[in-house]
């Protein structure tokens, strides 16, 4: 009998958790019919703005882990900035075009550069990156978007 009990109980207690897992997953403040909470979605994920904004950390995490010499962390990074390149460029395909030099070109040389754990060939490498950041801006008119080689580390990851 206790264990019919403990078993009921717990069913009771499991059934309940989904009920609110589901609440939960639906969220609060999506609403409307389902076209209208995809535009909702779309509206939170923006546009390429996002990417951009990884895409600044992870450059500044990739450069400090080339000065650090931590090979495996700067490729990690430079890996996460291909991902949200091409995430963005899902939300935005009209920036491909500029997009494109840098992803089949500037990453897979920066990509090189690492596998030589070289400093000064790392150093170079981002330089001429850096620059393609900035022409890359320039393609799309945002020439204000200037990019410079960090000098002040944000992050608490070091080698």
């Amino acid at each position: 009998m206790k264990q019919a009990f403990i078993i009921t109980l717990t069913l009771t207690l499991f059934s309940c958790n989904q009920k609110a897992d589901q609440k939960t997953a639906q969220g609060e403040w999506i609403k409307g019919t389902d076209q209208e909470q995809i535009k909702i979605i779309e509206k939170q994920f923006r546009g390429f703005d996002k990417a951009m904004f990884e895409t600044g950390y992870r450059y500044q995490e990739l450069y400090w882990a080339g000065q650090d010499q931590n090979w495996e962390y700067a490729d990690y990074q430079l890996g996460k900035i291909k991902t949200a390149i091409e995430s963005g460029l899902e939300r935005r395909p009209k920036r491909a075009k500029s997009a494109e030099h840098f992803l089949t070109y500037v990453l897979p040389k920066m990509r090189k550069s690492l596998e030589k754990k070289d400093t000064v060939i790392f150093n170079k490498s981002f330089q001429t990156m850096t620059i393609n950041c900035n022409n890359c801006h320039a393609m799309e008119k945002v020439p204000f978007f200037s990019v410079k080689i960090p000098t002040e580390r944000q992050s608490p990851i070091r080698n």
